[in-house]
């Protein structure tokens, strides 16, 4: 489990692939010196932490399900097929996106630093009294405030809305039994509305489009069954230089596996058919560190190509349709301590709405490489490329 480090001062080119991943786990770049944004980000309940999060984590398992394929494998009970290289994925968010989000009759633990706002009115209330007297109104107040749950509304910018745009906390009144030295009764507080003091990320509140890519190997043929990869070793976060400035020590590491096959059944048919066809699964796995952030996405369903022309010079246009879902799964430590006088452990689940796709391209091989590109139209409409050495 990792406590969320905010000060990312922007995108880290390592690697494309986790690049969004890491603005997703440090949400706050534009953190005061005193970190109060990174401890509001860590207060936020489920539901509004998945109602910040949501319009970016349906893109990204759009751009890791596609790709896999730009074509069938042959009908060959045995072959020599290898192709190595990138794909890139782009996928379009369409112009309703939502930029805001707004959660209601949530259960939400007020900080001390929040209590001590709710409660600056004090003051000018009790004017007849000693300050020695406010202050204590005032320090049993944020006692009880701090030590209870209260029912709010959340509602701001979601991660690709308007840095201006922050997330406030909308408390309705309430009121508490006092009894300290030299007042006993009641004080209601007044409802009031509290500024997290952050909103949408600067850099994506105009963003049309999310980029992803990897890298992939494809072997086969056996059995008519081509077997591909994505892979990328585990990397150490601590150990890259400068890391230090944006991450935790603990951050942990990355790892990234994918594994899927393609599978043309008529190699078992005495007739070959006029177009390749396979059924083809797809899964792949992202992880940072030991549970922080998890990544996993499936893909599964119909491929099918021709290939026109002879030798090393050739094209082939291809097609799919795949059912596919995608998870992303969030654990952190809440920045406040529970009733217990431990820190809460939050974990958010993310489900993508993509469920299926239709992909149309055309892949292109001279001599000893192959340049694919294709059109997917689903939840969201995306683009992939393909650039691979090919034997």
């Amino acid at each position: 489990m990792k406590r969320i480090s905010t000060s990312f001062p922007g995108w880290m080119a390592i690697l494309t692939l986790a690049a969004f991943l890491f603005a997703i786990a440090s949400p706050a770049s534009a953190q005061d010196e005193d970190g109060e944004i990174e401890e509001s980000l860590k207060q936020l309940t489920e539901k509004a932490a998945n109602g910040y999060f949501e319009p970016v984590v349906t893109p990204i398992g759009i751009n890791l399900n596609g790709g896999w394929f730009h074509k069938v494998p042959p009908a060959k009970m045995f072959g020599l097929d290898l192709e190595f290289g990138v794909v890139g994925m782009v996928t379009f968010l369409p112009e309703d996106v939502d930029r805001t989000f707004s959660v209601t009759d949530e259960n939400f633990k007020f900080s001390l630093s929040q209590a001590d706002f709710l409660t600056s009115f004090v003051d000018q209330q009790f004017t007849a009294f000693p300050q020695a007297v406010r202050d204590y109104i005032r320090d049993e107040l944020i006692n009880q405030i701090t030590s209870q749950e209260f029912t709010v509304g959340i509602s701001g910018a979601t991660i690709v809305g308007l840095e201006t745009d922050t997330i406030k906390i909308d408390f309705s009144e309430a009121t508490f039994d006092i009894d300290v030295a030299g007042y006993t009764g009641q004080v209601t507080i007044p409802t009031q509305q509290l500024d997290l003091g952050f909103g949408g990320l600067s850099f994506l509140a105009d963003m049309s489009s999310v980029s992803l890519a990897a890298p992939q190997l494809s072997v086969g043929t056996v059995l008519g069954t081509r077997a591909t990869i994505r892979y990328i070793p585990t990397i150490d976060l601590s150990a890259i230089p400068g890391a230090s400035l944006f991450l935790d020590e603990d951050f942990g590491k990355i790892s990234y596996f994918g594994f899927g096959l393609q599978h043309n059944p008529s190699v078992f048919l005495p007739v070959p058919l006029p177009v390749d066809v396979a059924v083809a699964f797809y899964t792949q796995t992202l992880k940072i560190g030991e549970d922080f952030i998890k990544v996993k996405t499936t893909a599964w369903g119909l491929n099918a190509s021709k290939k026109l022309g002879i030798g090393p010079i050739n094209i082939t246009p291809y097609a799919g349709f795949m059912f596919e879902k995608s998870t992303i799964n969030i654990k952190y430590i809440l920045g406040i301590e529970d009733f217990a006088g431990l820190p809460p452990e939050i974990e958010l689940e993310f489900k993508g709405e993509n469920k299926s796709r239709l992909t149309l391209g055309l892949s292109l091989k001279l001599l000893l490489f192959n340049i694919n590109a294709d059109y997917n139209i689903g939840k969201y409409n995306s683009f992939t490329v393909g650039f691979m050495f090919s034997m």
